[in-house]
């Protein structure tokens, strides 16, 4: 048996994915929602002796969900304190779905093996949640590894692009973007964190360590648009740079605005994953940029 904690795009994608392979699946959410063919369960999974009753038995707990962008700094130390404390009593592997926030502002392409260096809130509360998983599988207590995505693409991913940029190419409407529009960009598709979760789970010599999602070559945001747009059967886009003043000022009144301000520097600049390590351990080959960003304009988002 396998828990997915989480009912967003991810741990759909996952517990959908486990489905098909014919195992069975617990789905963990607040909400009680999930996909077909799974049990879908209303609880709280930052309350470890709830968690680790559900978990009871299980092969992996999927860690797929996460607090909403302002509740970061107190929603999820006590969710990623379960989650260890859940795997320790249950001795079930914990994979976590988590992102590049951790790494800071990069010198050049991410690798597997870079280390930990935050400049932002999100960015240090990611690192810590790895650093205290790694410390517990490191002193023998659990067994875990974390798998890291760009930006999300597919049907219903929720991310920069598909909230900021998207609507507004697809509505034919003048967008401004908080960004760099030209500065390439590493896109990672949905599907391919839940097949690199997946396969993870059945290699315990992955464990231990961090894995890059296996992403396709990076694009610009005005290149995703362009192709967007085409895909859609709409004008071409017409994007213009905002520049960081009037974001910060938008943050004094829009709640997203505010949260984004401190990752400006992912949007800015050239941001890169380097996911050669996954694709050669696996084998997996990363759904084309054009594929997944088909699947994302279907449904409008």
């Amino acid at each position: 048996m396998r828990v997915v904690v989480g009912s967003g795009p991810v741990g759909t994608a996952v517990a959908r994915l486990l489905v098909e392979r014919g195992e069975q699946v617990r789905l963990v959410t607040r909400s009680g929602s999930g996909p077909d063919g799974v049990e879908k369960v209303q609880a709280d999974a930052s309350d470890p002796a709830v968690l680790t009753k559900l978990a009871d038995g299980a092969e992996t707990v999927f860690s797929c969900g996460g607090p909403a962008y302002d509740k970061w700094v107190t929603d999820w130390p006590p969710l990623g304190a379960s989650l260890v404390k859940a795997a320790e009593a249950t001795g079930a592997v914990l994979l976590t779905t988590g992102n590049l926030y951790g790494y800071g502002q990069p010198a050049g392409a991410m690798r597997d093996g870079d280390p930990d260096r935050p400049n932002s809130v999100k960015g240090h509360v990611r690192a810590k949640l790895w650093a205290a998983a790694l410390a517990a599988h490191q002193a023998g207590q659990i067994r875990t590894a974390e798998v890291r995505g760009s930006d999300y693409l597919g049907a219903g991913a929720a991310s920069f692009f598909t909230i900021g940029v998207l609507p507004g190419v697809l509505a034919g409407k003048k967008t401004a973007v908080p960004a760099d529009l030209d500065a390439l960009h590493s896109w990672t598709a949905v599907d391919d964190v839940a097949r690199t979760l997946v396969a993870i789970a059945s290699d315990d010599t992955a464990l231990g360590r961090i894995w890059h999602v296996p992403t396709p070559p990076p694009v610009s945001i005005r290149e995703l648009a362009t192709q967007a747009a085409a895909l859609a059967g709409v004008q071409a886009p017409r994007l213009s740079a905002m520049p960081p003043a009037v974001l910060w000022m938008g943050g004094l009144f829009n709640k997203q605005a505010k949260e984004i301000r401190e990752l400006q520097y992912q949007f800015r600049a050239t941001f890169v994953l380097d996911s050669t390590d996954a694709q050669n351990t696996f084998g997996i080959t990363p759904v084309s940029t054009e594929a997944v960003l088909t699947a994302t304009v279907r449904t409008g988002r």
